[in-house]
């Protein structure tokens, strides 16, 4: 009997063997497709020890990407859970305080980022395109082995030949400028407010004049930000301080009604006669670049202890940026010999959402006013060689009016820093970076003026 049922099993597997090897790779039957270094049976073992390449496929063309990024950071003052960023409400702890007089040392792989495109069907000629993009600083508070999951970006294109609709989140359209920092919060609240992620709809048309030269306008209805990032009753910028950090007193126990969205533009003269240089990271080619942006807004303010009962205050700003290849690139893609100079400046008023302002309103809580204030960035990259970039830039943001401010307010901020990255290979890059953060408090009731950070920092990527 058992020989019987042997026979059966055995001629079972023999006519299922035609049909099992259907679902086998092609690939695995012509060359070895399993890493076995690490473990024995890598054959059964599912995910990086089973086999280590896959087809990925989707209803439209699919591609994934991101990298992997660890940090390291070494600070003079200590910033609390995030201290491996530069705090995003520009707060450096005063030098009086406890976290002022201690130092941090901290490691972090949440800045690694994975990513999905997706090439779609044409529609009226134009090429649809999408990506979704992630990183894992949902919570920074929490422990480093249970980060969160945060939607970096999320958009949809339709792409023609000069016109371009978006839709989705993308980053601000106000202050074109990011500071190419291995620190990824780019001086935000130091001079270059474009960090935050924002649900938008734009439109992007290109004029050319001719081959070299031509004008692109960018026009787009942003989420009115400041309602939620405003919307606790708070003059202070949206970001939590680290602990220690100043940050001035609410002047108005109210809170906020969208009236409208906000409106951003830009209007940007794009020339080709100077050649290309690198841009940020090292990882564009850009062209002579010059021209304005600018972002409009408005809110009701409510709450009891107002006068008039509600106020509306607006949110605006306008600026102008550039982009000049000082030594172009040898053929349009070598990076050896090359040196760009990007710079910014631009005036705000009641945008402490996008870090443009470090407060959001500033006089009695009866009758507040939208805080203004300033800011300015300007950086240069240079590559000696293709492999080895080398960045140094300075940032700041100043508050506007003074006697408008209450105690202790941010009255300016700045950044000073330059930066080393050397890429390996194709995927792997090092980087050492050093930075020094300033802050000046104003109307100082008790303690220091100042506070500031000196700030080493070291990063491995890993670009897949």
């Amino acid at each position: 009997m058992m020989k019987k049922v042997l026979v059966l099993i055995a001629g079972a597997m023999m006519l299922a063997a035609p049909a099992m090897a259907v679902d086998i790779p092609q690939e695995a039957t012509q060359a070895p497709a399993y890493n076995c270094d690490y473990q024995p049976s890598c054959e059964v073992a599912p995910g990086a020890y089973g086999k280590m390449s896959s087809p990925v496929t989707s209803k439209f063309n699919l591609s994934i990407g991101g990298f992997v990024k660890l940090d390291y950071a070494y600070n003079s003052v200590n910033l609390g859970n995030s201290g491996s960023l530069a705090p995003g409400s520009g707060a450096i702890p005063k030098t009086s305080s406890q976290q002022g007089q201690a130092d941090q040392s901290i490691f972090t792989a949440r800045q690694s980022r994975l990513w999905f495109k997706v090439g779609g069907p044409t529609f009226l000629g134009a090429k649809t395109n999408a990506l979704i993009e992630a990183d894992f600083y949902g919570d920074p508070s929490a422990a480093a082995e249970s980060p969160q999951l945060r939607m970096r970006l999320a958009y949809g294109t339709l792409d023609w030949k000069n016109t371009q609709v978006m839709f989705g989140q993308f980053w601000d359209i106000f202050g074109p400028m990011a500071m190419s920092t291995v620190d990824f919060r780019q001086a935000a609240s130091f001079g270059t407010p474009n960090n935050p992620r924002v649900p938008q709809i734009r439109l992007t048309q290109k004029v050319n004049f001719n081959d070299n030269n031509g004008l692109k306008f960018v026009l787009g209805l942003q989420d009115p930000n400041q309602d939620g990032n405003n919307n606790q009753s708070t003059s202070t910028a949206t970001v939590t301080p680290p602990s220690g950090a100043v940050v001035p007193p609410a002047t108005a126990s109210s809170g906020n009604v969208g009236m409208t969205v906000n409106v951003a533009g830009q209007a940007m003269f794009v020339s080709k006669a100077l050649g290309v240089a690198p841009g940020f990271y090292g990882m564009s080619m850009n062209s002579l670049t010059a021209g304005v942006f600018g972002l409009f807004g408005s809110q009701k303010v409510t709450g009891a202890l107002m006068t008039q009962g509600t106020k509306h205050v607006d949110s605006y700003g306008y600026g102008f940026y550039t982009f000049v290849p000082v030594l172009r690139s040898s053929d349009g893609k070598s990076r050896a010999m090359t040196l760009s100079l990007e710079a910014q400046a631009y005036m705000a008023s009641n945008m402490a959402f996008s870090t443009a302002t470090a407060a959001a309103f500033t006089g009695p809580a009866a009758n507040p006013n939208a805080a203004k204030g300033y800011g300015l960035g300007a950086q240069l990259i240079f590559y000696p060689i293709q492999d080895l970039g080398i960045t140094a830039g300075y940032g700041r943001r100043n508050a506007y009016n003074y006697s408008n401010y209450g105690n202790d307010f941010q009255k300016r901020n700045s950044i000073v820093f330059a930066n080393v990255a050397y890429d390996l290979n194709a995927a792997v890059r090092v980087a050492a970076e050093y930075e020094n953060l300033n802050t000046q408090y104003g109307h100082v009731t008790s303690g220091s003026s100042v506070g500031t950070a000196n700030i080493a920092r070291f990063a491995a990527y890993y670009f897949f």
